[in-house]
């Protein structure tokens, strides 16, 4: 599908790129401005920093991965929910995540993250509710597997991994962020589930 005929999704992808490249090479001290931090968003009450911390990247190949996958599966969940239904579920998807993150890492103050992956996990995930049977190729593996498939183990090794201590991904925000892609997906189009069997 053509970027151009998904403009929320050409959008997100423009706005990610200008705001994490800004942090990279202009101001450094703008991600810790806007990272989701536990003790700022529940102490400070600064709740802004669930949305704008995805935004925001850690490096050069955070944000290349999320973008390339949004630009993969965006444009067809785009065409298929119009541009207000992918925005629910895009902006849906990181509100979840935030409130997911500040609940596992309640005891942990210092907790911080940044990055889109929680949104993209909820646009994949809705892209699987459409094609289930889809084959998913993941880190240039040759063999793909079907789009149910990955959705179920996205889930079930985010919800084993995020229990890990040393952990330096947010296992639970893409936790959060595959979970309401999937709900939403449903409650907006919830043919989908009579259609997979």
């Amino acid at each position: 599908m053509d970027l151009f005929s998904a403009p929320a999704t050409l959008a997100l992808i423009l706005v990610n790129t200008a705001i994490s490249l800004y942090a990279f090479y202009g101001d450094r001290t703008f991600i810790n401005q806007f990272a989701f931090q536990v003790h700022a968003v529940r102490d400070l009450k600064q709740h802004y920093r669930i949305v704008t911390s995805s935004f925001v990247h850690a490096n050069l190949p955070h944000l290349i991965l999320n973008l390339m996958t949004l630009f993969f599966f965006g444009p067809e969940v785009e065409r298929i929910l119009g541009k207000l239904g992918f925005l629910v579920v895009y902006f849906g998807a990181i509100i979840t995540s935030g409130l997911v993150s500040m609940r596992v890492n309640r005891d942990n103050p210092k907790y911080a993250s940044v990055g889109a992956s929680d949104a993209v996990s909820g646009v994949v995930l809705s892209f699987c509710c459409f094609y289930p049977f889809e084959k998913i190729y993941f880190l240039l593996l040759p063999v793909g597997i079907p789009a149910i498939l990955f959705g179920a183990l996205f889930i079930l090794l985010s919800a084993q991994m995020m229990d890990r201590q040393d952990r330096v991904i947010a296992h639970e925000g893409h936790l959060g962020g595959a979970l309401a892609g999937l709900a939403l997906t449903i409650l907006m189009r919830p043919e989908v589930v009579t259609r997979l069997f």
